[in-house]
């Protein structure tokens, strides 16, 4: 009897509490999109540890009622978005607006089909994913940018890679690396980009000038390194991978690690390592052609959705060996080594770098903030600093054999802002403005005369790009830029070589100082560019779509075309610039075929760029100094045009084997002269034979065929040479290209399951097969040697 006495006080001590509670209080609230303010339908809504649920309506709205407590947490979801938690308190605050990004997965994120983002909808552009960068680990950015049609190198030997894009290269590509213009006197055909792949997410190319926020001067196109994806989530991973390959008996170490937090605070941290000796052609050594290289980098930051701020520096230093055999010492020996079947110096393996030698090390430091309004988009700022070291050496004897002959610093200051508004439903707008001071230190404790001199270098440019969004099929992007730029030089100049180009007519008003047998000058040149582009994308249906641009874009002369003068050690020649250099001007015109088939892809893009003093380098003759003859080579202008076509066709036969084709032609005519322009590629086409099997433990293997004809259209720059030992003159043939040749690649990889949780990918390749003997057209060192033999490489990637 008691305990039932005893539970009917309980309970009508808790329906008193209850009747005693206040379960009255009332929320309302509206999800709307975080950009443009549209009502968001179909949000999930939720009271935190409670079972009231609520959805927003077609307006967005949502009412929760009855509710017991006036402070509480909300946890509000929708597909596609980002989860909020938000805390309530109705006292304050009984109405709520609450804003979701609803566009998440068109931010800069990664497609459920892992595929990166293009950065521009309407130009021609590619993307190279991870997983073709790792099978390049050990190489370059100019040989991996190679699997893209359309794209070559110009190369000083095997360790010194340039991309050439559509036939342009060096000033007219720019470089970006994680959103910092490369800034590494790219002016110099044998400087190459001073980056590591590794530390790359992955790589945009853009063809032609149709990126105006990166720069307007990009006439051959932009080459833009991707960081690697970063995510809000508690996370720690890393990669590693090991290689080695036979020739040049090279090996080398990259490792990666990224910790990240759902906080969005996140750190990532890559270092590598590469070294090789001297390689070999097919027949013999090609002494003095090892090279060496180290690079690391950090970056660090919070990344949320609304605001963020990153850190990033990196590291890298090249040690890079010239062939030995071609420094010449005169004209004579150029004469020789292009008779000649095989180089002058031919010694055994060794892994010493010797001169004629590069030592280049390149420092980036960046900040980075931004943030996100309702309503409106998002607003960056950033900060970068690049400080670029280089020294050249040359065979010198006495006391002087270990200073360098080129010893450059430059260092590049560079504030950028930008504005996204991307509120509005069917277009996107993006405003810019950057700023840099750049200078050049030229030591003059070289014991030579300086090639570049120390010079001042103003930058600003101002830029505007809008997207629409016409139909369902159409889409429009336009863009316009306005770039000034100032070099304020100071310039030592032999008196002979100032009268004998007629600058002391020209250029009087520049002389500050007369020393006799050399003047001091003080050149200060502006320039005033605009650039623009007009690109326009239409789906012709669910398989195939249609993509043409324009662009318009101006490039001020670089310090190497304006103020070259005298021998440049490393090239073995005189280089003669020209203070009457004129901006270049370039109106390029390109479409795009795509077809995307169930079992065939075919892509089919045509340009044609049309550029008014186009500037180049071309051989004019020989002249005699201290050291003896030398050829020499002077930058002139013309007005060209440049036509090509890229293809690139694949067809699967079936789930484990295809085919695919890619395939490139261009043609390069200089309009004033009536003539073939100088260093443009050959006609190149790919084959690959393919087979994939993932149940075989994600096992691949392609064979590829890489056919390159001969250039038959070139300028004949040959010249007569007097040579004083035999007292004749002679045909000095630098004009001539190499034969067509023919090469076979074999790769294979596959993953090796070393235990329950780790796997390893084990990569295996063999380039020229057939151990192949030929030269390159556009290698400045086909006079003296044949090309790389057979190269055998195996890389192991471990992935924690």
């Amino acid at each position: 009897m008691s305990k039932k006495i005893y539970l009917i006080f309980v309970f009508v001590g808790l329906s008193a509490t209850a009747i005693g509670q206040k379960c009255n209080y009332t929320f309302k609230g509206v999800v709307k999109d975080f950009h443009d303010g549209t009502p968001i339908i179909g949000a999930a809504l939720q009271i935190e540890s409670s079972k009231k649920y609520a959805t927003s309506d077609i307006e967005g709205n949502f009412v929760f009622k009855n509710l017991c407590s006036s402070s509480f947490t909300i946890i509000v979801s929708h597909i596609s978005c980002d989860t909020k938690k938000i805390a309530i308190d109705l006292e304050k605050e009984p109405f709520r607006e609450i804003r979701l990004e609803h566009h998440i997965e068109e931010l800069h994120e990664v497609t459920v089909k892992a595929t990166s983002t293009k950065k521009t909808k309407t130009a021609q552009e590619s993307v190279l994913k991870t997983e073709v960068l790792e099978k390049y680990s050990s190489l370059s950015l100019g040989d991996a940018i190679k699997e893209i049609p359309g794209v070559s190198s110009i190369n000083t030997g095997n360790a010194i890679v340039k991309p050439v894009i559509n036939g342009l290269h060096s000033s007219r590509v720019l470089v970006m690396v994680n959103n910092v213009r490369l800034q590494d006197q790219e002016w110099g055909i044998e400087h190459a980009p001073n980056v590591d792949i590794n530390a790359a997410g992955s790589i945009s190319l853009i063809k032609g000038a149709n990126a105006l926020e990166y720069g307007g001067d990009a006439i051959g196109g932009v080459i833009v390194l991707n960081p690697k994806r970063v995510y809000n989530r508690d996370s720690i991973f890393g990669k590693t991978i090991v290689h080695g390959n036979s020739n040049g008996r090279g090996y080398g170490l990259s490792t990666s690690l990224t910790k990240s937090s759902s906080k969005g605070w996140y750190t990532n941290g890559q270092a590598s390592y590469k070294r090789s000796g001297d390689y070999r052609a097919p027949d013999y050594f090609l002494t003095n052609t090892g090279n060496q290289s180290n690079s690391f980098n950090i970056n660090t930051g919070l990344r949320k959705f609304e605001h963020g701020f990153n850190i990033y520096y990196s590291y890298l230093k090249n040690k890079i060996a010239i062939l030995r055999s071609s420094h010449i010492g005169n004209v004579e020996d150029l004469v020789n080594a292009i008779n000649s079947q095989q180089p002058h110096i031919i010694n055994g393996f060794s892994y010493d770098i010797s001169a004629p030698r590069q030592e280049v090390t390149h420092q980036i430091l960046k900040t980075n903030f931004y943030k996100r309004f309702k309503d409106l988009g998002r607003f960056d700022l950033q900060y970068d600093y690049q400080k670029n070291r280089r020294f050249e050496f040359d065979i010198r004897v006495g006391d002087d054999r270990d200073v360098p002959a080129v010893d450059l610093k430059l260092t590049t200051h560079t504030l950028k802002s930008t504005l996204k508004l991307d509120a509005y439903e069917n277009s996107s707008y993006k405003f810019g403005i950057a700023t840099s001071y750049q200078e050049n230190f030229a030591n003059p404790d070289t014991g030579v005369r300086r090639l570049i001199p120390d010079y001042k270098k103003y930058d600003l440019g101002i830029f505007s790009i809008g997207n629409f969004e016409i139909s369902d099929t159409f889409s429009l992007e336009a863009g316009l830029r306005y770039d000034w730029n100032r070099i304020d030089a100071k310039k030592f100049y032999q008196t002979s070589r100032w009268i004998e180009r007629g600058y002391n007519v020209d250029f009087a008003d520049l002389v500050i100082q007369d020393l006799n047998t050399q003047l001091l000058v003080n050149p200060v040149f502006n320039y005033h560019n605009i650039s623009v582009s007009l690109g326009g994308y239409h789906i012709l249906n669910e398989n195939s779509k249609l993509i043409f641009n324009y662009g318009l874009s101006n490039r001020a002369p670089n310090p190497s075309e304006l103020f070259s003068d005298g021998l440049h050690h490393s090239a073995a020649r005189i280089e003669l610039g020209d203070l009457r250099m004129d901006k270049e001007t370039s109106n390029r015109v390109s479409t795009t075929y795509s077809y995307n088939g169930p079992r065939t892809t075919f892509h089919i893009e045509a340009f044609y760029n049309n550029i008014k003093d186009f500037i180049y380098l071309e051989p004019t003759g020989v002249e005699t100094t201290v050291r003896g003859a030398f050829p020499v080579w002077e930058y002139k202008q013309t007005n060209a045009a440049l036509f090509g076509i890229d293809t690139d066709f694949r067809h699967s036969f079936d789930q484990h084997w295809s085919f695919q084709n890619k395939s490139s032609y261009i043609k390069g005519t200089d309009i004033t002269a009536n003539r073939p322009l100088i260093d443009i590629p050959a006609f190149k086409t790919i084959n690959v034979i393919r087979y994939s099997n993932p149940a075989w433990s994600d096992f691949e293997v392609e064979l590829e065929s890489q056919w390159v004809s001969r250039q038959n259209d070139y300028p004949d720059n040959n010249f007569m040479a007097f040579i004083p030992r035999t007292n004749s003159n002679v045909l000095v043939d630098i004009s001539t290209p190499p034969p067509a040749y023919h090469v076979l690649n074999f790769s294979a990889n596959f993953d090796w399951k070393i235990s329950k949780e780790h796997m390893v990918n084990v990569g295996f390749t063999m380039n020229n097969i057939l151990n192949t003997s030929y030269r390159e057209y556009l290698n400045r060192l086909r006079y003296f040697a044949d090309e790389l033999g057979r190269n055998i490489m195996l890389q192991l990637k471990f992935n924690y």
